[in-house]
């Protein structure tokens, strides 16, 4: 039997500001936002809104940093979860789990934009979001 691959990569525009809150006791960031992610068709554009769920020091950053409108990179998981309303309905939740996290945006004067963060230590050793001062000064050419 062949092995899984569960690896989302999305790349959109914040529909609202990032919601952070903390469980455990005030221990665990969580922070929710969601992205419009347009796609061509022959019929036109299509847009899909997907909820984002961000977890620890990566929820953090994205409720720093991250604002409504801004246009983002994200990478996660395809998670589904299961719940039960107060009222007693079944429902289920689809959204990406983030593990990664990068602002399009062009550095704006107050300094916030054209950053990645991620939860893990970078390649070379430093610290997670480490690059996030380097301003994405370069084009991309497509």
């Amino acid at each position: 039997m062949a092995g899984s691959y569960n690896r989302i990569v999305l790349v959109g525009n914040l529909t609202r500001d990032p919601e952070i809150r903390y469980v455990d006791g005030g221990g665990k960031a969580v922070t929710k936002f969601a992205l419009a992610v347009n796609r061509r068709t022959k019929a036109g554009d299509e847009t899909m809104f997907i909820d984002i769920v961000a977890w620890d020091r990566l929820g953090e950053i994205c409720n720093q940093y991250l604002k409504k409108g801004m246009s983002a990179l994200v990478e996660g998981r395809l998670a589904i979860r299961k719940y039960e309303t107060k009222e007693g309905e079944k429902r289920t939740a689809v959204e990406v789990v983030a593990s990664d996290m990068q602002m399009l945006d062009k550095r704006s004067a107050n300094g916030e934009g054209g950053g990645s963060f991620s939860p893990r230590p970078a390649a070379t050793g430093g610290e997670p979001g480490e690059h996030a001062e380097e301003a994405m000064d370069d084009e991309i050419p497509f």
